[in-house]
């Protein structure tokens, strides 16, 4: 053997070695890229699914967010409407002509039975009502008339002895009877 033909062997050995090297890093470059582009796929769809995710729940919260905003709006229309029509009812029980002296007498009899007999009472009213009282009171002794209070009628008892003040007016009533039938007032209006 020549030392041309050993050269010559080396170097065919050695190409032969090269393209070994260089084939399995082509197929070791392939391998990175497909894992690579593997995962940059998986990325993308954790990325995408993460946006889904977050659209929906932005979705949920601006749905909710409105709901609520409705929900809010038809509960203060209807606080005005029920403001509107308690407005009403203390407009017609003011200028209520017809039981009006009747309604009085029965406030004042309750009020009165809540002081002893010999009591000095002090009886206050509405200032439109002060000659209906005056009149009523004419038929009560120990009952003077004490002046007028903002109230659509009705009457305030006091006495200094006891230090007792009963209210029966009509705006007292009315708020009693206001509370315990709101819930149904609310349903006839609102068809509940």
């Amino acid at each position: 053997m020549s030392l041309d033909t050993v050269v010559e062997d080396i170097r065919d050995e050695a190409r032969a070695r090269a393209e070994e090297i260089r084939s399995d890093a082509d197929e070791r470059a392939e391998r990175i890229v497909a894992d690579a582009e593997a995962d940059a796929e998986e990325l993308l769809e954790e990325r995408k699914r993460e946006v889904e995710r977050q659209i929906d729940q932005e979705r949920e919260q601006k749905l909710s967010s409105a709901k609520l905003q409705t929900k809010q709006a038809r509960l203060e229309a209807r606080r005005d409407v029920l403001e509107d029509v308690r407005g009403s009812v203390e407009e017609r029980i003011a200028s209520m002509e017809e039981d009006r002296e009747e309604l009085t007498r029965a406030l004042l009899e309750d009020a009165v039975e809540e002081f002893d007999d010999d009591a000095e009472k002090q009886v206050s009213g509405r200032a439109d009502d002060e000659a209906l009282l005056l009149a009523i009171l004419a038929d009560y002794e120990n009952c003077e008339y004490a002046g007028s209070v903002d109230c659509l009628g009705g009457v305030v008892v006091e006495s200094e002895g006891s230090r007792v003040r009963v209210s029966n007016t009509f705006d007292s009533v009315l708020e009693d009877v206001w509370e315990d039938n709101l819930r149904d007032v609310s349903a006839t209006l609102f068809d509940q």
